[in-house]
């Protein structure tokens, strides 16, 4: 049955308070952020660790490695750190988020992300209430009242960055301090922790050993199998890896010489989203930029697509529809594209971990033999979701990996 996103958040919102053990998920969590993480501690580890993933996790766990001065390495499959978060400096005249783009946990999480424990912010945000949606199913486009907005921002309040990005916190809070011990296009084919130690294989035929091993890839590489195991990882494991939804999906950014669109316009979809909004939305902008979000099955049909270039033409098309052909009128001819569902070393969008079991999330941050550990956005512990749930699971697990014996 088809819904509108309008009816989807509603809906959403009247789960989130019948089901009370989700009701702490995103922005509402704000007693779950911990006063202290492993930042905090010290740690006399003396052997080597390896991270896999130089994203927001990976990166984050080998802060408090390169802390407490602990051997480490960190192997990243791609010539780039940040996983899926990146930003553009080229379309519009403040940067532009190609990656994870809202703060969906409350503000003051910022601090516990770089170890400050103040509740006044360093950063300057933009509180993400919108004044004018609408909705299309296709035939008829809708204005949403009010109440609607208002009723959104203030059950799930989010934020976004004014003058900067995620990619520009990681950066300079995180990657800064550990980005020297980064070995790029090592993507992992194999980890054999059936010894005494762990070795672990990259595409290029290279060996690297260590004590322990923290994977931080996206779920959707995990479920890939591209990573091999040895010894094998047990059923429930898998199972629970398999359990996961790891939707694809892709972001589009268009550059307009006009805006003609409201703040947000949603599309009516069987599963996952389909979303255009406002990308200068209160940044105090001269650019008009235009953001497109897809992810589930709907995506499928714009990765058909011989080229970008037909992608882009298709969302015009879209738009001229319900804007009487002003998006092809005031399109610049300048956008990006970032596919993270076909892309192989992310293969899907985002996790939500309210919608999964809470026995598979536990299973999920279980080691292999105190010796593999996990982290990432949905080893989260702490019910932050995004980018600081991604951060906090990893000073969690390494945490964790730290203090186990062996």
């Amino acid at each position: 049955m088809k819904r509108t996103s309008a009816s989807i958040y509603i809906g959403f919102t009247l789960l989130l308070l019948v089901q009370s053990s989700c009701v702490n998920w995103a922005a509402r969590a704000v007693e779950k952020i911990p006063e202290e993480t492993a930042l905090h501690k010290n740690y006399t580890y003396d052997g080597k660790v390896i991270i896999i993933g130089a994203g927001a996790s990976g990166l984050a766990a080998a802060k408090v490695l390169e802390k407490n001065k602990i051997e480490y390495i960190i192997l990243e499959a791609t010539d780039r750190y940040g996983g899926r978060l990146k930003k553009d400096t080229t379309l519009a005249d403040f940067p532009i988020d190609l990656g994870a783009e809202w703060i969906h946990s409350n503000p003051k999480v910022l601090n516990a992300l770089k170890g400050k424990k103040e509740n006044q912010i360093d950063e300057e945000l933009i509180p993400y209430h919108l004044n004018e949606t609408g909705n299309w199913d296709g035939k008829e486009y809708k204005v949403n009242p009010a109440r609607i907005n208002n009723f959104m921002y203030h059950f799930m309040p989010e934020s976004k960055f004014k003058t900067s990005t995620w990619y520009d916190f990681v950066d300079s809070n995180i990657a800064k301090t550990v980005k020297h011990k980064i070995v790029f296009n090592a993507p992992v084919v194999n980890i054999n922790y059936e010894g005494s130690g762990v070795i672990v294989k990259t595409a290029n035929g290279k060996s690297y050993q260590a004590d322990k091993v923290l994977v931080t890839v996206s779920i959707g590489v995990l479920k890939s199998g591209n990573i091999g195991f040895k010894p094998a990882m047990n059923k429930r494991k898998i199972d629970a890896i398999e359990s996961i939804n790891f939707l694809t999906g892709f972001k589009a950014v268009m550059k307009f010489s006009e805006k003609f669109y409201p703040d947000a316009l949603t599309w009516e979809v069987n599963d996952g989203e389909k979303v255009f909004y406002d990308i200068s939305f209160k940044k105090n902008s001269k650019t008009d930029i235009l953001g497109f979000l897809c992810t589930g099955p709907a995506a499928n049909m714009y990765f058909d697509m011989e080229s970008n270039d037909e992608v882009v033409k298709s969302l015009l098309m879209e738009l001229d529809k319900i804007f009487d052909g002003q998006a092809t009128t005031f399109f610049s001819g300048e956008y990006l594209i970032e596919n993270w569902g076909q892309y192989e070393f992310t293969r899907g969008t985002w996790t939500q971990a309210f919608q999964e079991k809470t026995s598979a999330l536990k299973i999920l941050n279980e080691s292999l033999n105190e010796k593999v550990y996990f982290a990432g956005e949905i080893c989260d512990p702490y019910k932050q979701m995004g980018v600081p749930g991604a951060i906090l699971s990893g000073y969690h697990s390494i945490d964790k990996l730290l203090i186990s014996n062996d």
